[in-house]
Parts: C-alpha cells; structure tokens; sequence
C-alpha cells in the first residue's frame, strides 16, 4: 500500500500541542495529552523538540520522504555559524547567512531505523558547534514517522557492512583567489598576506569520502630531498602546525571532499620560489580520530577541530604524537612555485 508522509514543521506541531493540552483542566496532565500526542505522531512526520525556547530563535522544517528527507533549519541569530551544523555524520548540502539545508536519503548520515508494530521511524540529531561562541552549541533531534506500508516486511537476514569503492580517485589542489570563487590570479602573495589553498578529491563512484591534509611543508625545492630544508606547515595527520604562531586556519567546508586552507605568508623562502608539498589522504566521513583530523590552533581556545568543535580533544596530541594508522587513501601533491616577498625591504 503506497503512503504519502506530510511535511510538518516545529510551529505546526507546537501549535497543535498547545490547542489540545489547554483545552484540558490540567494540562500538565500525561494522561490527557498521551492520545493526542501518539495519533498526531503517528500519522505524520514530525520534529521532537527538547527546547521550546529554541524555537523562539529558529525554525526547523522537514520535508519527509520514503527513503529521504529534507532538514531546512532557519537561523535568527546572527553570531550564528551555519556551515557548522551536522545532521548526523553529513554537512549542510547547502547553506546561506541564515539557512542551513541537508537533502540526505535515510541510508546516509547515520540515520536509526526503528520498526514498532505498525510504525516505521528513522532518527538522527541534528548538531551544532561553536569554538566563537560555545553556549550556543546544542543537538536537536530529527525524526520521520510513517505508517508501515502494508506489503512492507523486514528482511530475514540484513546485513551490516562498510563499502570502500571501486575505481581511482582523483585528488586535486590549487592556488585560489580571495574568495575561493575561482583560481588565483598570480603566484606572488606580499609577506603578511593570506595564500588561499583549496584541495578536493573527486568521489565519481566512491561513497561520500572526507578529505584531509595529512601533511604538508613549503620548500625551496620541486623535489624534497633528505636534506632538504623545509617550512612544516600541516604535521602529526592534520595538525596545522603553523597556526600556533600565524593567523593560518581552515576555512569551515563547503563539502566533506573538499578543504580550504587559509595559509598565512612566512620569511621562509623569502623572495626564491616556494613549492608547498602536501600528502592529501580521503576517508569514510564517520569516525573521527586523532589520525583522521583536520585541527587549527586558536588564539585564547586552543587546538581546534574544524569538522566539530565538541570534539576537539582529538587535537589534543598536536602537541605531542598522533598515532599513526593505515590510511584509506593517500596521495602526494606539489603546489608552486609561488613567491613570496617583502614590500617593506
């Protein structure tokens, strides 16, 4: 039997909670508002909500499919970073000053699939963290909720695996402009100014992948030597190490296959060619480590991780040893030359 879920969204479902509870002599009362809640959950794919209150900041909707969903978060509060929400293990599939937008099928992000008698659920938590502003973190969850289709039976035997892919990847890193909109218009950055990085991995057949500068060091040199004198920028998997004494950060991702750097000029190699010598490593999106990160440092909150920031403690070893483990997929790059002078000399 086919099923159509509604689209439902947190003000409708408030709305209707509040109608059926106050029309109630007690309305605090569980009993009273247990049938109303369950028919109208039921029925219908709604949005729970631990905080009222957040509601009064922002709006959540969702557009809940069969096999999919849309995640349409509106922000009201301008400190507010929106590329740092997460809808389980996914970024924003877009997002503007005040939208975050997730357009995800429910064999992705980690969602939890729940059968009950006649109900069929998928949960996630949606996911916000702030380094600038920490009070405003929070995880909110999301959830659809159908009816079970009448010729819908559970499979005997489901198994559970993980798919590395088939196939070459294909890893990709250049200079870029200011804005990261297009390439850069010259190699040559004055000593104090920002060299702006991005590298990206092209997925074609592979599952969604996260990539990651495992290392990366300037040198005078196309071809690093033994006794090559070089400038570390990226150490220990993904510690951008430069970023303790520079204004050097990662800028928040556009996508998981893609990472911006913003790398701030240094007097290494001042006024010779730079070649910059980056091992760029792809792997699954979920699990995080200490060897699977992309950390920076900042000022006044320390080592932090810019996929999420609740996790930062895996930044913790950049001051130390981060235990080396097997890569998923590793590739060497050369970026240069470029040059970088001195306009006060």
């Amino acid at each position: 039997m086919a099923f159509a879920p509604e689209t439902v969204d947190t003000h409708q479902v408030k709305e209707v909670f509040l109608i059926k509870v106050t029309r109630n002599k007690n309305p605090h009362s569980p009993r009273s508002m247990y049938p109303v809640m369950m028919a109208f959950f039921w029925q219908r794919a709604v949005v729970l909500s631990l905080s009222a209150a957040m509601l009064i900041y922002a709006d959540m909707k969702l557009d809940c499919r069969p096999d999919s969903v849309t995640v349409v978060w509106t922000e009201g509060r301008s400190q507010a970073d929106l590329s740092l929400f997460r809808l389980g293990s996914c970024f924003p599939t877009s997002f503007s000053a005040t939208q975050a937008v997730f357009r995800v099928d429910f064999n992705d992000c980690n969602f939890r699939r729940l059968v009950t008698g006649d109900n069929l659920m998928y949960s996630n938590d949606l996911t916000y963290g702030s380094s600038d502003s920490p009070s405003l973190s929070f995880t909110h969850p999301v959830v659809c909720a159908f009816a079970r289709p009448k010729d819908w039976y559970p499979m005997i035997y489901d198994p559970m695996f993980n798919t590395h892919g088939v196939g070459h990847l294909v890893f990709h890193i250049a200079l870029m402009n200011d804005d990261f909109s297009g390439p850069a218009e010259s190699t040559t950055f004055a000593l104090g100014s920002f060299i702006p990085i991005m590298a990206s991995v092209s997925q074609k057949t592979h599952q969604p992948l996260l990539l990651l500068l495992e290392e990366c060091v300037a040198a005078t040199t196309p071809e690093l030597q033994p006794k090559s004198l070089v400038y570390p920028i990226i150490a220990n998997k993904g510690c951008l190490v430069d970023s303790r004494m520079s204004g050097s950060k990662f800028e928040p991702r556009q996508k998981s296959s893609e990472l911006q750097l913003s790398l701030q000029t240094f007097r290494f190699g001042l006024g010779q060619e730079v070649f910059i010598h980056c091992k760029l490593v792809a792997w699954d999106p979920n699990g995080l480590d200490r060897t699977k990160k992309a950390c920076h440092y900042v000022k006044e909150h320390g080592w932090e991780l810019l996929d999420n920031y609740a996790y930062s403690t895996l930044c913790d070893c950049c001051d130390s040893d981060c235990k080396s483990r097997r890569t998923r997929s590793i590739e060497s790059a050369v970026l240069g030359p470029l040059t970088i002078t001195d306009e006060t000399s």
